[in-house]
C-alpha cells in the first residue's frame, strides 16, 4: 500500500505540475494545502479509519513531489543539494523527536504531539523520496529502471534482515519506510516516461489511475478488516 501510494504520489504531483502545466510552486501551495486539510483532520480523529490515513499519506508524497521538483528545479539546487538539504531535515525531525518522546517506533504514537512529529517526518522523507529518486534516475546513470531496481534490491534486504536477524526493528522500519519513496519516484517515472526514455509511456493520468485501483482495493479491504475486529 505504501508503494502503490508513494507511486501514485509521484505521478499525480507531476500530473498536476507537469502535464496540466500549474507549475511546481502554484501545485506546491495547492498540494500542502490539501495535505494540512487531510492531517488535521486525521489528529482530530479519535480512532484509526483506513481512508483517512492513507489520504495523508498521499499528500504528504503528492506535496514532497512537487516541493523537491520546486527546490531542485525551479530553485535550482539539483537533485544532489536538495537529497543533502532534506536528509539533514529528516535526521533532525527524527533526532527531536528521540529527544522529546524518548523514542521514534510508530507501535505506540498516543499523543498528538508524537503524530505531529510522525507526519512532519512523513512529509521529509516523501520529500527526500523525490529529490534521491530523480538523483538515481538521472545523474547516477542507473535511468529509472535500473534505478527501481537498486532500491528494489535494497528493499529486499531489509525484508531479509526483519526475518533472519535481531537488527533493530524501529531503525528497519524507517529505512525501509524512506527507501518505498525514492522506489516510488523512479517506479512512477518508469511508468509514466516514454519508451525513448527507457519508460512505459503510460503518460501521468494513466499511471495514476493504473495505481489508485490497487490502492483504493487495499483500503476498503483493510476498513472491512477493522469493522470485523471491533
Amino acid at each position: 500500500m505504501k508503494i502503490c501510494a508513494t507511486t501514485l504520489g509521484e505521478t499525480a504531483g507531476d500530473l498536476l505540475s507537469m502535464t496540466m502545466q500549474v507549475g511546481y510552486a502554484v501545485s506546491s501551495l495547492i498540494l500542502i494545502g490539501l495535505f494540512l486539510v487531510s492531517v488535521i483532520a486525521q489528529l482530530r480523529a479519535r480512532r484509526f479509519h483506513p481512508a483517512l490515513y492513507w489520504t495523508v499519506i498521499l499528500t504528504t508524497s503528492t506535496a514532497g513531489t512537487t516541493m523537491s521538483d520546486f527546490m531542485d528545479r525551479t530553485l535550482g539546487l539539483g537533485y544532489a543539494k536538495g537529497s543533502l538539504l532534506l536528509v539533514c531535515g529528516l535526521t533532525i525531525v527524527l533526532a527531536l523527536w528521540r529527544l522529546v518522546e524518548k523514542s521514534v517506533s510508530v507501535a505506540a504514537i498516543e499523543s498528538p504531539r508524537e503524530e505531529i512529529f510522525y507526519w512532519t517526518a512523513i512529509l521529509f522523507s516523501n520529500t527526500l523520496g523525490t529529490a534521491l529518486g530523480d538523483y538515481l534516475a538521472d545523474d547516477s546513470g542507473l535511468g529509472f529502471g535500473g534505478s527501481a531496481a537498486l532500491i528494489g534490491g535494497l528493499l529486499g534486504l531489509l525484508l531479509l534482515a526483519y526475518f533472519f536477524t535481531r537488527f533493530n526493528r524501529v531503525a528497519l522500519f524507517w529505512l525501509a519506510f524512506v527507501l518505498t519513496r525514492p522506489f516510488g519516484a523512479t517506479f512512477g517515472d518508469l511508468l509514466t516516461k516514454s519508451v525513448e526514455r527507457g519508460g512505459f509511456n503510460l503518460g501521468t493520468l494513466g499511471a495514476s489511475l493504473a495505481l489508485a485501483a490497487p490502492l483504493l482495493a487495499c483500503i476498503v479491504y483493510s476498513h472491512r478488516e477493522e469493522i470485523a475486529n471491533r
